[in-house]
C-alpha cells in the first residue's frame, strides 16, 4: 500500500507533464524532427492565396463581363464591378442559338460517358490488383505505356473505324470508347484496390463469394471516394470535349454546347456580342462548378487515398 502511494503521485505528475510538452513539440516539429518556423504556416498561405488568384480571377472577370451593358463593357479603364446588372444578356445568349438542344445532347453524352467509365474501369482494376495471374503486371506497364500514345495518331483510324461502322453523326464514337477503360482511371483505381487487404478478399473467395460478387459486394463500397474521383473526372473531360464532337458530329440536332459556343461566336462575327458570349460560357461551366462543390470532400479523399499504397 504505501509503495502505491508513493509512486502514484510520481506517475501522475509525470503524465501530466510529459504530455503537454510533447503535444507542444508535435505542434512545433516536422515530420523530420525538425523544429517547424512559425512563418512557414503563414508563408504557406500566402502562396497559397496567390495562387488561386491567378484562377479565381479569370472566372470572375467572366462573370462580371456577362453582367455588363454593352456601354459600360467597351469603358476604359475597365470597372472591376458592374455598375447596374444586365440579366437579359444570358437570355440573349439562350436565345441566339439552341441551347437547350445542345445541353440535352451534351448532358446525355456526359452521363453515359461517366456512367460506363466507372463501371468498366472499375472491373478492369479489380484484374489488375486483385486477381494474380500470369503477365498481370507486364500487361499493367503496356496500358500505362498507352498513355504516351498522341491522340492525333489514332485520329484517322477510329474516324475510318466509326465511318465503316455508320456511327458519324451519331453519339456512339463519343460514348463506346469509355466502355473500354482509360489507361489513366485504371492507375488511379489500381493504386486504391492494392489498398485493400488480401486476407478479406480470400476469406470471401473461401466462403463460396465468385469474382463478381466480391467485387460488388466487397470492393465496390469501399472503393466509392475512388469512384467518385473517376467520374468527376470523366464527366469533366466529356462536358468540355471539343475535339471529338468537331470530328463526329455534323448536324446541328447533335451537336453539343462546346460546338454551340462555336457556333455562337461565328454567328455573331460582324456584331459581336461579348457581354453574350460571356453569358453563355457562364452557364455552360455552372453545372461543372456545382457538380464539383456536391462533392467536393469525396474527391480531395480519393485523390489522396489513391496517391498511397
Amino acid at each position: 500500500m504505501s509503495l502505491h502511494t508513493k509512486s502514484s503521485p510520481t506517475v501522475t505528475a509525470s503524465v501530466e507533464t510529459v504530455n503537454p510538452k510533447g503535444r507542444r513539440g508535435e505542434r512545433s516539429r516536422n515530420a523530420d524532427g525538425s523544429i517547424r518556423s512559425p512563418w512557414s504556416s503563414v508563408l504557406a498561405r500566402v502562396v497559397l492565396i496567390a495562387m488561386s488568384l491567378l484562377f479565381l480571377v479569370p472566372i470572375y472577370w467572366m462573370v462580371i463581363s456577362a453582367l455588363k451593358g454593352n456601354s459600360e463593357l467597351g469603358a476604359f479603364p475597365p470597372t472591376w464591378f458592374p455598375q447596374w446588372l444586365d440579366w437579359s444578356n444570358f437570355a440573349d445568349a439562350v436565345n441566339a442559338m439552341p441551347f437547350f438542344t445542345f445541353f440535352r445532347n451534351t448532358l446525355i453524352i456526359t452521363v453515359c460517358v461517366t456512367l460506363f467509365s466507372m463501371v468498366s474501369n472499375l472491373v478492369i482494376a479489380y484484374g489488375f490488383a486483385c486477381l494474380e495471374w500470369r503477365g498481370r503486371d507486364r500487361l499493367f506497364y503496356v496500358v500505362l505505356a498507352t498513355l504516351f500514345i498522341p491522340f492525333p495518331v489514332t485520329l484517322i483510324p477510329m474516324f475510318d473505324l466509326y465511318a465503316r461502322l455508320g456511327w458519324i453523326n451519331t453519339f456512339l464514337p463519343l460514348i463506346v470508347p469509355s466502355l473500354f477503360g482509360s489507361a489513366f482511371y485504371v492507375f488511379l483505381l489500381r493504386q486504391f484496390l492494392l489498398q485493400i487487404p488480401k486476407d478479406l478478399l480470400n476469406a470471401a473467395r473461401m466462403d463460396g463469394a465468385s469474382e463478381w460478387g466480391i467485387l460488388w459486394r466487397i470492393v465496390f463500397p469501399q472503393a466509392r471516394a475512388a469512384l467518385v474521383t473517376v467520374g468527376i473526372f470523366a464527366a469533366v473531360g466529356a462536358w468540355n470535349d471539343f475535339l471529338g464532337p468537331l470530328i463526329y458530329l455534323q448536324d446541328e440536332n447533335v451537336q453539343t454546347l462546346s460546338i454551340g459556343l462555336q457556333i455562337f461566336r461565328l454567328n455573331n462575327s460582324q456584331d459581336f456580342q461579348f457581354n453574350q458570349l460571356m453569358a453563355a460560357s457562364v452557364l455552360i461551366i455552372l453545372p461543372l462548378v456545382v457538380l464539383f462543390f456536391v462533392f467536393q470532400r469525396t474527391f480531395i479523399k480519393g485523390v489522396q487515398i489513391g496517391s498511397f499504397k
